[in-house]
This record gives C-alpha cells, sequence and structure tokens, in this order.
C-alpha cells in the first residue's frame, strides 16, 4: 500500500461554489518515504476572492495569481486526479479533508463530471482523538509547529507534504502505521460516492457525542426545573422586604444546579427580591466568578456583581 496526501486551494468558496486553483499532493510508501510530489494548478475560471479559516479577508496564495490562466480547467486534469485519489493501492489522507472533498464535489457538479469515489482519512482527526479533544479544530499550521513541522502555508503541494509529515510523527509516537493508528482508535474512515460524502467517525467522536448530548439533555432538565420554580414562586415573594427593588441573575451553571438555585430563589423572594433570566434587566448579578458574555452584559448594564461564596453575607448586607 501507499499513502497519499493532498490539498487542494481554491480561488473562491461560497456556499455551492469552490473553484480549485491547486491540487497538491505527496506520494509515499509505508514508510513515509516520498514517491512523487506534485503541485497539480488549475485555471478557476473565475475572480479571486479569497478569505482566511476564520471567513476574515486577508488570505493570500503564495502564487502568482495571473499564472493560474496559462493552466487548463478542471475537466483537463480530472481524469489524473481521479486516477491519484480512487487508486486501490492508495490510503488517502488530508488534513481537514472533509472541506477539500467537499470542493470536489462542487466542482465535479460545476462541470457535470461523474462523482470521485474514495475513502478518507484525516490528520487533524487523528490529532484530535490522539488528544481526546474533539472541541477544537486544530489548524495544520498550528500543529505542524507544535510538531516542529516547516513548511509554506497555502501552496497546495506543501501543505500536502506537511500533512503528511505530521501524520507520520504521529503514527510514530503512536508505534504504528497509518491503518494501524486508524484502529487503534476505532476511526472509521470518510467516503465520497455518488456525490455523497460520509464524515469520519470513531470509538471516541462517538462517546464524545454521547456525553454531549446527555449534558445537554440534563442542562434542559435543570434550566425547565429552575425556571418553573421561579414561575412558581414569583408571586408569593415577600412584598417590601429588604430586597425590594432588587433583581437578580445567575450564571448558568447556577441556574442549573437546582440543588443550589431553588435555595437562593427562596431566600431572594422571602426577602422581596425578584428575578430575571435576562442578565441586561438584573442589578444583582451571582456567578462563581467574574467573567463570560453573560456576566459582562450584566456588569455593563449597570448590575452589581456578587461571588456566589459571598451570597449569603451580601443577602443579609443588602
Amino acid at each position: 500500500m501507499k499513502y497519499l496526501f493532498f490539498d487542494i486551494e481554491c480561488a473562491c468558496v461560497y456556499k455551492n461554489t469552490a473553484k480549485i486553483c491547486a491540487f497538491g499532493y505527496v506520494l509515499t510508501d509505508e514508510n513515509f518515504q516520498v514517491l512523487a510530489q506534485e503541485d497539480i494548478l488549475i485555471n478557476p475560471k473565475g475572480k479571486f476572492h479569497l478569505t482566511g479559516r476564520n471567513g476574515g479577508q486577508g488570505l493570500v496564495l503564495p502564487y502568482e495569481y495571473e499564472d493560474f490562466k496559462k493552466h487548463p480547467l478542471f475537466p483537463a486534469e480530472y481524469a489524473r486526479i481521479r486516477a491519484l485519489l480512487e487508486d486501490k493501492e492508495h490510503i488517502v489522507c488530508g488534513h481537514a479533508t472533509l472541506n477539500d472533498v467537499k470542493y470536489l464535489n462542487l466542482e465535479t457538479r460545476r462541470y457535470k463530471l461523474p462523482s470521485f469515489s474514495f475513502d478518507f482519512y484525516d490528520t487533524q482527526f487523528f490529532y484530535m482523538n490522539l488528544s481526546q479533544s474533539y472541541t477544537r479544530q486544530y489548524g495544520l499550521q498550528a500543529m505542524a509547529e507544535d510538531l516542529g513541522v516547516e513548511f509554506t502555508p497555502h501552496r497546495a503541494a506543501d501543505d500536502a507534504y506537511a500533512t503528511m509529515r505530521v501524520c507520520e510523527i504521529l503514527c510514530r509516537r503512536e508505534r504504528t502505521d497509518l491503518k494501524g493508528f486508524a484502529v487503534r482508535y476505532g476511526i472509521r474512515p470518510g467516503r465520497l460516492q455518488n456525490y455523497t460524502i460520509r464524515p469520519q467517525t470513531s470509538t471516541g467522536f462517538l462517546s464524545y457525542l454521547q456525553e454531549r448530548d446527555e449534558q445537554r439533555e440534563a442542562h434542559a432538565k435543570a434550566h425547565e426545573e429552575f425556571y418553573r420554580y421561579v414561575n412558581k414562586n414569583m408571586g408569593r415573594r415577600r412584598r417590601g422586604g429588604a430586597l425590594d427593588g432588587k433583581v437578580f441573575c445567575f450564571s448558568k451553571d447556577i441556574e442549573d444546579d437546582v440543588t443550589v438555585s431553588r435555595k437562593l430563589i427562596a431566600a431572594i423572594f422571602a426577602s422581596g427580591g425578584r428575578y430575571t433570566s435576562h442578565p441586561t434587566e438584573c442589578n444583582v448579578y451571582i456567578a462563581r466568578g467574574e467573567g463570560g458574555v453573560r456576566c459582562q452584559n450584566a456588569i455593563s448594564a449597570g448590575a452589581a456583581f456578587i461571588p456566589l461564596d459571598s451570597l449569603q453575607h451580601a443577602l443579609e448586607s443588602l
């Protein structure tokens, strides 16, 4: 088997358009020895409208844009790219590969070409499984710097080479090869077939999704229980108490901690205070620690911030 690492650069990317201008690849043996490396330049048949990974303006590709007009359109390179990706002896891998697969899908539709059909792996997903961190998408440049790999960002063939080196380092750390790494972490490759993309998945990622969904469900139940208690008891609050005129708001984590939040609400209502779910409408904001958008919104609107551990004393002094 051989490893095919690839990367794609586009002149522009919109929701239903991705005009490819470069397909870079590195082909290696199973020991990561380079057998071939090439930047296939393509006339995107359109203007360059480039954005950064965060959607901001200013991404600059390390090419002379006028040179792309000298190269053939995507259909002329389609067969060569397809042969590389669909070779049964090639294990295909990229970085944030799902994006590049989407670009290929859009270009084949744009030119009414047959769909590509191949499985693919992703070094970004490998790294996420290795670190057991599924909430952050690691950029190739950040990963390369972390692992000591030098390259020229956004030159397709160089990105493909950096992806290969990152994969090599990850595999050597685990003392296995690419397929062995995938097996160890229960990674199922993604697949493109009949214009349909099946994303990658893994044992760890599925466990993360299950845990996340359980946490969301628990949050929803706690949220419902808390506000049911607030609405039920709001009309029973003491009029003219020490907290009359005070409008409280809690951080989300305190709201979700129903054992604590119900006791606080009972004490606030017993002294004539009120509660709001909107931080900009309160004049007293309670949290375990100062920080976060919700807290800042409350403080910006003029609310006093009181740490939870100081609340009992604060309630007595208000």
